[in-house]
């Protein structure tokens, strides 16, 4: 039975899994939870039942469900394994190199991190293709083109892959380490949050770039939202919100969203109505009209959601009205979300 926890905000479920979660994905019905000693739940995502579930020896970094939810990915530091929801079967490799991230480009092909290469396979696991070695360890990826193109991050550089062309038909360089990766669903733009406290945003249609610093702290989280006009990053107390309309931020100061101490976690809510989720190291949830008000201005949360003990680890939708969070202590709980319109 649901509850009220915030004026019309109310818990769908609330379970707690034997593990400390580290990353969350949802696709069509689905909730998938990966714990940091590899213990991986798939779960229901009206209902918070379990559907499913997987081990991974090493450990778990990441999590991604196929954009059909019919099978799943999950990588580690020494290895990644891949899930079928038809019949559960799960397909364990082990290359004994770092697997810091997976992206589906459709359900059938997915792109894996694999220490120096990334490695895109079918959804059974059989590869299809691999990158010749990057210059370190790949820290993300991501697909653009409809999946024609993989973007790959390592230090020094996000090169571009397209289908089975191991030597990249495109680099952006940058002297730095890149620890995440984001591209616009528009395709126009590739940014990468850095070691160095900064972004650093490249147009792919001609390669010109731009950096923007200043930053307390890493930026180790970046997001855009379905439109591609709006990009989220941590990399200090405050949350920064970037317009990507138009020509793009060059020349122009981000939104400031002020409610936590340290972000932990950074969710779009889906569609085009600018709503952000935030998690924080303190337990706080907070809800935002992210991209209200004008450049430079500080916005206040729409919603706060009281912590409740432990920092919140991983955020995620489960389509516009379902907002699923995840606690280091191992609670994982769906909020119920009012209509577009209002939060």
């Amino acid at each position: 039975m649901s509850t009220t926890v915030d004026s019309d905000l109310t818990v769908a479920w609330d379970i707690t899994v034997d593990d400390a979660p580290v990353a969350l994905s949802a696709r069509g019905d689905l909730v998938a939870v990966a714990g940091a000693e590899g213990t991986v739940r798939v779960l229901d995502a009206a209902m918070g039942a379990e559907v499913g579930a997987l081990e991974l020896p090493s450990g778990a970094l990441s999590v991604e469900l196929a954009p059909d939810a019919g099978h799943l990915a999950v990588t580690g530091p020494l290895e990644y394994a891949l899930w079928r929801r038809a019949d559960g079967r799960t397909t364990v490799r082990e290359p004994g190199a770092w697997s810091a991230a997976a992206a589906w480009a459709d359900p059938g092909r997915v792109a894996v991190a694999s220490g120096r290469r990334a490695l895109v396979l079918d959804a059974d696991g059989e590869e299809l293709w691999r990158t010749d070695p990057a210059a370190s360890t790949v820290t993300d990826l991501a697909w653009l083109r409809q999946g024609r193109r993989l973007a790959v991050a390592a230090y020094g550089a996000v090169h571009g892959h397209e289908r089975h062309t191991p030597k990249p038909v495109v680099t952006y360089p940058y002297v730095g380490s890149h620890l995440a990766l984001a591209v616009a669903p528009t395709g126009k733009w590739i940014c990468s949050g850095n070691q160095d406290a900064s972004i650093h945003i490249w147009r792919t249609r001609d390669g010109s770039e731009l950096t923007m610093s200043g930053y307390s702290e890493k930026v180790s989280r970046l997001a855009f939202d379905d439109t591609g006009f709006w990009l989220a990053a941590d990399g200090a107390p405050d949350v920064t919100v970037w317009d990507f309309s138009g020509k793009g931020p060059a020349g122009t100061a981000p939104r400031s969203l002020r409610c936590h101490e340290t972000v932990t976690a950074l969710a779009w809510r889906p569609g085009n109505g600018g709503h952000l989720a935030s998690g924080s190291a303190d337990g706080t949830v907070a809800l935002w009209y992210a991209t209200a008000g004008r450049p430079q201005q500080r916005l206040s949360p729409a919603r706060e959601l009281p912590a409740d003990g432990a920092a919140v680890a991983a955020l995620t939708w489960a389509g516009p009205h379902l907002l699923i969070a995840a606690y280091r202590d191992g609670r994982v709980r769906a909020y119920g979300v009012p209509s577009r319109t209002a939060l």
